[in-house]
C-alpha cells in the first residue's frame, strides 16, 4: 500500500489459510512508526500485499479477549 509504513512486530497467531497462500493473522503491527498495535488481516504470503482488517488498542484487545474467555 502506497504511502504506509508497517512493522509487524510480533507474529501472534495465523487463523487461517486460503489456497491461494493468504493467510488471516493476527499479528503486533506498527503503523507509520507509531506504537504497535493488535491486528487481525489477510496478508499475501510475502506480506507485500494485506487485504482490509481491524486494528485493536491494548485495551480493546483485552476487552475482545476476556468477552471470548467468558462466552
Amino acid at each position: 500500500m502506497a504511502g504506509i509504513k508497517y512493522e509487524i512486530v510480533e507474529h501472534i497467531a495465523t487463523l487461517s489459510e486460503s489456497e491461494k497462500g493468504w493467510k488471516k493473522e493476527v499479528n503486533l503491527v506498527s503503523w507509520n512508526d507509531r506504537e504497535p498495535k493488535y491486528d487481525i488481516r489477510d496478508w499475501s504470503p510475502d506480506h507485500e500485499k494485506m487485504g482490509k482488517g481491524v486494528t485493536l488498542t491494548l485495551e480493546e484487545w483485552q476487552t475482545l479477549k476476556k468477552f471470548f474467555l467468558n462466552n
